[in-house]
């Protein structure tokens, strides 16, 4: 993995644990989705080497994931 990307990844997930600090207000469900998008874009991203597709994907799918988690 070249610099670019390793920066993109390390900005993304600095950007999601700050993001996070945000969901003091949400109820336990919309804090689920949040944290399940987040770790589902990161890991399509990784997943798929940085394709967007892969990271959209991976926030869908782990946003679902969250949602129905209790």
């Amino acid at each position: 993995m070249n610099i670019i990307k390793k920066s993109a990844l390390f900005a993304l997930a600095s950007a999601l644990a700050l993001s996070l600090a945000g969901c003091a207000g949400m109820s336990q469900r919309d804090q689920n989705t949040a944290i399940g998008a987040g770790v589902g874009a990161v890991g399509g991203s990784v997943l798929t080497g940085g394709s967007a597709l892969g990271t959209v994907g991976g926030a869908a799918v782990g946003g679902v994931v969250g949602n129905q988690i209790k």
